[in-house]
């Protein structure tokens, strides 16, 4: 069956013809940046070179280079083909019109800054764009490739930088400015969404001064309560890694790190992964998220943040024990029983406790921030298919979310199988209030979801039917944000000992059938 071509669109850097899904059109594999090989590696993503003719855009480009397994067990799907030349985005839309003006949906992908990909199943961006929106989705740098610090980088002509991957985000988003209304899109309406390391990645770009003028709100979800490694850390990291691989520190330029083999970086130890944060003090975040937003220097624009009710399925995969955690509360005074009356044994208490202090708390955090310079709502996510229901007795994990956010529920596992009418109809919702927040700046009515606010807190608790709760989780997350310092002391966190990081399973996606999905995505 031969496939039906979409029209020819003239970019800034050529023309791109793409290939039509379900009535949409899909542009695929289409080039923000150069290829980031050679000497362009460790360098901020460089310009396109245009080209001359017709350039097919009707497959993904290359996803970055990652553990392909590990990307496939945390239900993502499969990232192959890979290879370090990776810089590629997706744009779905209903119609090619620059008069159109339709809002603008960037999807970045999760992963712990490891693993990943544009063009997995739960980002398909058809069913968005059916509903006369466009979706862009990205690839960006990961692991070694995308997030190193070494001394011989900062000293570099143009050096500084150690969050490549963030840089490529940037990049993506310059694409999307200068070219989106040839795809009939509004470059002046733009929302960046990510889940879990995207979500970092868009509260990063909220503090990212060459990022704030490129888009107009945000979506961050499942983002987590890990702050970002100091550079002076992880530098040392990436000196040992240097060493390990065969370049002691005296030899350790530029142009031989350059020369190592690009598949050479997946077979190191994880000891010498940032995973799954990035850098601050960098030329790119020159301080923490955090201190950001309590400086105020944030952009100022909407914002939407919220988490599962088991996103701590993932806390494992992300090299963090949550007995060790619990314990480091207790040794710390934290009064555990009298936030969690009832809730036993040991096990199940650092369950609870692990979510709220790593995924529960972070949301109202941030939000309570940010109100003081534009408006913030909040969720909690708590719907599950219902065939997949006593699968999940812990709840929603870890990126389960996405495809309802998306409405791809119908098309990634495991709902693919299983979706119901009611599970459509819950999709449907779900991506309306995204939609709805695309295009207004607003996703549903005051009643049906209120902005948060400092003092009278509301979230939206996405269960069927979905219900306003104020003073969600209140007491403990009052106490938490009071200890919360410990989740990120060296003392308690497991991801610094040996083996305990850098192989992580986690991609923000769908997790596979399994009656405990401790350590999926």
């Amino acid at each position: 069956m031969v496939q039906q071509s979409a029209p020819v669109v003239s970019t800034v850097e050529g023309q791109l013809q793409g290939v039509v899904e379900e009535g949409v059109y899909a542009f695929k594999g289409i080039p923000y940046a150069q290829p980031p090989v050679g000497a362009l590696r460790w360098r901020p993503p460089a310009p396109v070179v245009p080209w001359k003719h017709i350039r097919q855009a009707s497959t993904f480009g290359k996803s970055s280079l990652q553990s392909r397994d590990g990307c496939i067990a945390g239900g993502g799907g499969d990232p192959y083909p890979m290879g370090e030349d990776c810089l590629y985005l997706n744009v779905w839309t209903p119609r090619v019109d620059p008069q159109a003006k339709l809002p603008v949906i960037v999807w970045i992908h999760g992963g712990a800054y490891v693993i990943g990909a544009s063009g997995l199943p739960p980002y398909d961006g058809v069913p968005l764009a059916s509903r006369d929106a466009i979706l862009v989705t990205l690839n960006y740098r990961l692991g070694h490739l995308g997030f190193l610090a070494h001394p011989a980088l900062q000293k570099e002509p143009g050096g500084g930088a150690a969050n490549f991957g963030l840089l490529d985000q940037v990049a993506a988003l310059q694409w999307v400015n200068r070219n989106i209304a040839k795809f009939g899109g509004d470059a002046g309406n733009v929302t960046i969404i990510g889940q879990s390391a995207g979500a970092k990645s868009v509260l990063s770009l909220f503090c990212m001064e060459a990022a704030k003028p490129l888009f107009h709100r945000g979506v961050a979800m499942s983002v987590y309560g890990l702050d970002e490694m100091p550079l002076e850390k992880a530098m040392l990291k990436g000196q040992a890694l240097m060493r390990d691989m065969g370049v002691p520190d005296a030899e350790a330029t530029p142009e031989r790190m350059r020369q190592l083999s690009a598949e050479s970086f997946w077979q190191q130890s994880p000891d010498h992964s940032l995973a799954p944060v990035a850098v601050c003090g960098d030329t790119v975040l020159p301080q923490s998220i955090l201190s950001t937003f309590k400086a105020q220097q944030q952009a100022r624009v909407p914002l939407i943040l919220g988490s599962t009710s088991d996103d701590v399925s993932v806390m494992t995969a992300m090299g963090r024990d949550p007995m060790e955690i619990l314990q480091a509360l207790r040794d710390n005074n934290v009064p555990i029983g009298l936030l969690y009356p009832g809730v036993s044994p040991d096990e199940e208490l650092a369950r609870q406790v692990c979510r709220d202090i790593v995924f529960t708390l972070i949301p109202r955090q941030v939000a309570d921030l940010h109100t003081k310079v534009s408006d913030a709502w909040r969720f909690y996510f708590e719907y599950t298919a219902a065939e997949l229901r006593p699968e999940y007795p812990d709840g929603v994990p870890h990126g389960s979310d996405v495809p309802y956010f998306l409405d791809t529920v119908a098309r990634c596992p495991p709902t693919q199988d299983v979706v119901t009418d009611e599970d459509r109809a819950y999709s449907r919702q779900v991506s309306g209030w995204m939609l709805q927040f695309a295009r207004t700046g607003v996703p549903a009515s005051a009643t049906e979801w209120p902005k948060h606010q400092q003092g009278e807190d509301r979230t939206l608790r996405m269960q069927q039917p979905p219900k306003v709760e104020h003073n969600f989780m209140q007491l403990r997350l009052n106490a938490f944000l009071l200890a919360s310092a410990i989740i990120n002391s060296s003392d308690s966190r497991s991801g610094d000992k040996p083996g305990s990081r850098g192989n992580v399973r986690h991609t923000g996606a769908t997790p596979q059938k399994k009656s405990r999905p401790e350590g999926m995505t």
